[in-house]
């Protein structure tokens, strides 16, 4: 949620500045979740930890953009993702082992050497090159947006875990009349947080857009596909780990081919086809039983790994391309939150349709492993599986359509907002 704010912070005082500064908060929000010592503090922690990721990913797509030439972005950010895609191989082996045999803890105090290796590499290989515009910050923007967007996904995920209520449907209306009011307050600011010119770009609104209903088509696949294999076909949360991995492995290997594609035939084409080649992997995710073998997931994961590798770099390349540099921090930013709110509403969905077939308590018991279903309800659950990825490649084919709009703009100078 913070993602567009620290872009703008970005563009003001210095994108590597407030990069390394998010190396510090997260390295510091890692120990101190270690040593929660309840759900509220770890709760509490979790939210330091966001903002110092926030930083970090907000600028790390305008840093790039400040380093390297519009003829060679594409190749710089698809090796951008071979480091997203590594990590998360990491991530998901190094976090079953741990849960399996270790404790839960150390998934935090492995973030710490990790993050400060990363910020002490930061600090001796980045330097600023992006001119800094300093203005006053736009704190009654920040705070609409930040608390609009809160509230409206806070619903959400309550709705994934009880029933619809008069105080959900109120925190719910109050997100969107405060997203309403964000519109209206910052279009008469003479500093906006949230600079509205920006979307007079042709081609930016279905680019974030498309990076919207990709994440909201997508991320609730790994939390489903956890749930069907820890659940249905009883692994460990490592089993269940190591089968998702070669999907991240492919991703790696090819978001620096996707990445240099784009900068030899613009970046429309490569995000629209991986976009419909992540659509053919739900649809393959969408044929699973409670008896298929198990090396189709893993071929799913694949051929959903080289539609990611294909998009990721192509649309980041898109959105750093059409906004002039002095705005690159807030376009990152910008990418990041739509992202961001579709992975959330991905995941609230996955469990509303996971809770059809069974208690929305047993369906977190399954995702952490803790149990696993009856045969009669694994049936059931299954089913119900079926029609929330039904439902991701309804959302994943809405982006591609949005991501090939931008063929209709290809051939036009990009309109940009006055400097």
């Amino acid at each position: 949620l913070l993602a567009t704010q620290v872009g703008r912070l970005g563009d003001m005082f210095g994108r590597v500045r407030m990069y390394e500064m998010g190396f510090l908060i997260f390295i510091i929000g890692s120990a101190a979740c270690a040593l929660a010592w309840n759900e509220a503090s770890i709760i509490g922690f979790r939210v330091l930890q966001g903002v110092g990721g926030a930083f970090v990913t907000a600028n790390s797509g305008a840093v790039i953009a400040d380093l390297f030439p519009k003829e060679r972005r594409g190749r710089a950010y698809g090796y951008n993702s071979v480091g997203w895609s590594l990590g998360a191989v990491l991530g998901i082996v190094l976090g079953g082992a741990i849960v399996t045999y270790v404790s839960w803890r150390w998934i935090f105090w492995i973030n710490v050497p990790a993050g400060i290796a990363a910020y002490l590499l930061a600090v001796r290989v980045l330097r600023d090159h992006g001119e800094r515009h300093r203005q006053r910050l736009d704190v009654v923007g920040m705070l609409l947006l930040g608390t609009g967007l809160f509230g409206l996904l806070w619903a959400m995920t309550q709705l994934a875990t009880k029933s619809f209520t008069g105080g959900v449907a109120a925190i719910l209306g109050t997100g969107l009349v405060l997203l309403v009011g964000v519109v209206a307050v910052e279009r008469r600011r003479r500093a906006p947080m949230l600079d509205l010119s920006l979307f007079r770009i042709p081609t930016l609104s279905p680019m974030l857009l498309a990076s919207l209903f990709q994440a909201l088509a997508n991320f609730a696949v790994l939390f489903l596909v956890i749930m069907y294999l820890q659940g249905v076909r009883d692994r460990s949360p490592l089993d269940a780990s190591l089968i998702l991995v070669p999907g991240y492995l492919v991703s790696g290997f090819v978001s620096p081919l996707g990445g240099r594609l784009s900068d030899k035939v613009g970046p429309v084409w490569p995000a629209t086809v991986g976009l419909g080649i992540e659509a053919v992997a739900l649809l393959l995710y969408a044929r699973l039983g409670v008896a298929t073998p198990l090396w189709t997931v893993a071929a799913a994961a694949v051929v959903n790994g080289i539609g990611a590798g294909l998009f990721f770099p192509a649309n980041t390349t898109a959105v750093m391309r059409a906004v002039p540099q002095r705005q690159f921090g807030v376009a990152s930013g910008m990418l990041r939150t739509f992202g961001n709110v579709g992975m959330v509403f991905s995941f609230a969905v996955a469990i509303l349709v996971a809770g059809r077939a069974i208690p929305h308590q047993v369906a977190f018991a399954i995702f952490v492993g803790t149990t696993h279903l009856s045969t009669r309800l694994a049936g059931s659950f299954t089913e119900g599986l079926h029609a929330a990825f039904y439902a991701s490649i309804a959302f994943m084919v809405l982006a591609a359509l949005l991501s090939a709009t931008r063929v209709l703009h290809a051939g036009r100078a990009p309109r940009r907002p006055a400097a």
